[in-house]
């Protein structure tokens, strides 16, 4: 009987653990709870099965989400982001040249520019320019490989950080900064 234990990878292993301990909390509860509506007391099985689940709930957490960032990473180092940013691109290449000089147009610091002879051209031009440099820069692989090392960078600091517990010593993030009210916003 136990063989099948044996032969289940430590992801699933974690997973049955998980699906026990939720379960147990979830069955815990209702009985609990139809329990204490016929007005008896919560029972003892009951309540130390809720600390039970819970401290089991706490001793799986970390690993389990080890071994989630470990998968995630697998993933990610098998992606081309920046091609997938080049491919969406090209794909709205003309509503992305509209846009920008919908918003050249609009801008109030180029009014006096704007008058002279063949601006819509030079704004067609620039950003048909920009844009075609953009794709090419995206589709270069050593954007691709800079990126990737970005990713990978970043989820290996939070692995540590996961394993080494520092984010429990920071508590919650702060609210982010107000942005102030002379901000230029967007249209």
């Amino acid at each position: 009987m136990a063989q099948w234990l044996e032969d289940l990878s430590t992801l699933e292993v974690l997973l049955l653990v998980l699906g026990i301990v939720i379960g147990g909390s979830i069955a815990s509860a209702v009985v609990g709870g139809v329990l204490v509506r016929l007005g008896m007391r919560r029972p003892w099985v009951v309540r130390r099965a809720s600390r039970l689940a819970y401290r089991l709930l706490e001793m799986v957490k970390r690993p389990l989400t080890i071994v989630v960032l470990d998968e995630v990473v697998a993933v990610i180092r098998t992606g081309h982001y920046t091609r997938n940013i080049s491919d969406a691109l090209l794909e709205n290449h003309d509503e992305l040249k509209d846009m920008v000089a919908e918003k050249v147009r609009a801008d109030p610091n180029v009014r006096l520019v704007s008058k002279l002879p063949g601006y819509d051209t030079v704004v067609s031009e620039v950003s048909e320019t920009v844009l075609r440099v953009i794709v090419d820069m995206l589709s270069d692989p050593r954007m691709d490989e800079l990126v990737s090392d970005l990713l990978r960078n970043n989820l290996e600091q939070i692995r540590v950080a996961v394993r080494q517990r520092e984010h429990e010593a920071h508590g919650d993030m702060e609210p982010p900064d107000p942005v102030p009210a002379d901000a230029p916003r967007p249209q």
